[in-house]
């Protein structure tokens, strides 16, 4: 409910609003990534650059509404300059794997996930019609409803008739009836949003299948991530809950798809 109340009240201030609790919540989810395995002293600098330059300025290109530089800042110059840094420090014990680490956190945590709120610059005829610019939160809304219940769904769908695991070695937990089940049933309840976004109800419905799977394969590659660090949850910033990066793993993975799904099919 706590989350909630303050994914409501990003939403009341509008795309500002938003950036700024999803800046908050990348450099929360990137901290805890990072941290799961020790860095070493030549790392220090590119951290900063990473916190610091990386996570600020993605965000600020969604403010500014540059689409073309925040797309491709981190996957193009981030990439190259996060390296080089490294390089500069002189360390190369494990430089590939370091470097590595640094990249695919900055990518999940900061790029997947500016996706999110950058929903809220998108132009389509029916958010044209009907809503101010501090107003389009439809998208975000339906994004986030559809994955994080998708989630949940799958959770009890197991629980109450899974027994085909999926891929045990890594979540013991996922089994194809609760995956199916889940991603069946909220898509059921994207359909019925429909009339909240620019999607008809069957376009509705194969949108909110496709973040659906994504959103679950997201969650299968941070359960990957964990058990090769040996843990069984980020962190604990919520209780009984994990870390951060615990909640928005699969929003992570269905954010970009769903993004440059609708701003090709339905952008004006």
């Amino acid at each position: 409910w706590v989350m909630a109340i303050i994914f409501g009240l990003a939403l009341y201030f509008g795309l500002a609003g938003a950036v700024v609790l999803f800046g908050l919540i990348s450099f929360l989810a990137l901290r805890e990534v990072l941290t799961l395995t020790p860095t070493r002293r030549g790392d220090h600098h590119t951290l900063f650059w990473a916190f610091f330059v990386a996570v600020p300025l993605q965000y600020w290109l969604i403010l500014d509404r540059w689409y073309g530089m925040f797309s491709i800042l981190i996957p193009v110059y981030g990439f190259l300059l996060l390296a080089i840094r490294s390089a500069l420090a002189g360390d190369v014990t494990r430089y590939l794997e370091r470097a590595a680490k640094i990249y695919w956190g900055v990518m999940i945590c900061v790029y997947c996930l500016s996706h999110a709120p950058a929903l809220l610059t998108l132009q389509t005829d029916a958010l044209t019609k009907q809503l101010t610019n501090t107003q389009r939160w439809e998208l975000l809304a339906f994004l986030v409803i559809v994955v994080q219940m998708s989630d949940v769904l799958q959770y009890v769908w197991g629980k109450t008739l899974g027994r085909h695991k999926i891929v045990p070695k890594l979540s013991p937990s996922k089994t194809w009836e609760g995956f199916i089940g889940g991603v069946l049933s909220a898509a059921i309840l994207g359909t019925a949003m429909a009339p909240l976004t620019p999607f008809n109800w069957w376009q509705a419905a194969v949108m909110s299948l496709v973040i659906c799977v994504m959103g679950f394969f997201g969650g299968l590659v941070a359960s990957a991530i964990k058990r090769d660090a040996g843990v069984k949850d980020y962190g604990q910033l919520i209780e009984g809950h994990g870390g951060m990066m615990d909640r928005v793993d699969s929003i992570a993975f269905a954010a970009p798809v769903f993004f440059h799904l609708t701003r090709y099919f339905f952008s004006v």
